[in-house]
């Protein structure tokens, strides 16, 4: 079923000639009653305004900001996953939780490989040692980051560990960048353009930019089991330079 498409102009120039828009006759009555009738019109128009929101908006799929480009297909493994990538924004990070007895501890992040729709496959973060994933990014690099195809509205109704719904997950070492490099000021960049809100985080938690160095690649988007894909293949899939965001 195809979403309702309505113009909000349309919704009001109805609504401007509805009799809900319209003032109930306030002559010979007093001020005191002028008032509660004009209020209780205005909650009329309200609730309608309201009502009809509901009614248009309501079929309106949710869909992925970032989903601009086309859904390779689920045979296509590497210029899959880089699709994959590419087009989220934000997954899990896990690190190693010192004092947790060395347990996984995972984390939700914003991220970037890239300026949108021209991602490298290479996952950047912005974070601060005064959060527990770079703390313990610091003393152990061992990470894994994984991603969900779910939030880019593509997986339709179907249950998020569905295997028809991809998920990858990108293993490998989790580094903090020389802030003063070219590269880190382009990975800055990428996760700005991606993540305009940072911009504003606070300047005395001293974020940084991480990089998470992928070493194994585990993807799973039909069924079948995971997908065979080396580090190299996913990074060499359509691209000439794959080691930084340069």
């Amino acid at each position: 079923m195809k979403p309702y498409i309505y113009n909000t102009q349309s919704i009001f120039q109805f609504l401007s000639s509805s009799p809900l828009s319209q003032p109930l006759p306030i002559t010979q009555i007093s001020r005191k009653k002028k008032m509660n009738l004009l209020i209780r019109n205005g909650k009329s128009v309200v609730n309608f305004v309201c009502f009809m929101l509901i009614v248009f908006g309501g079929s309106v799929h949710s869909r992925g900001l970032l989903s601009s480009q086309d859904r390779p297909k689920p045979s296509n493994a590497a210029p899959f996953a880089r699709w994959l990538v590419s087009q989220s924004s934000w997954g899990v990070l896990s690190t190693i939780a010192e004092d947790l007895g060395g347990a996984p501890f995972g984390n939700v992040v914003s991220f970037s490989d890239g300026l949108p729709n021209e991602g490298k496959g290479i996952p950047y973060f912005y974070l601060t040692s005064l959060d527990p994933t770079a703390r313990y990014a610091l003393k152990d690099h061992r990470s894994s980051f994984t991603l969900s195809e779910y939030p880019l509205g593509t997986c339709g109704k179907i249950d998020p560990e569905e295997p028809t719904c991809s998920k990858i997950t990108l293993t490998g070492k989790l580094n903090e960048l020389d802030a003063k490099s070219e590269e880190a000021e382009t990975a800055k960049k990428a996760l700005f353009a991606k993540h305009p809100d940072m911009k504003k985080w606070p300047k005395d938690h001293s974020f940084q930019v991480y990089k998470l160095d992928i070493e194994e690649i585990f993807m799973i988007n039909f069924y079948g089991g995971p997908k065979p894909l080396t580090v190299d293949e996913y990074l060499r899939s359509g691209m000439k330079k794959v080691t930084a965001i340069m």
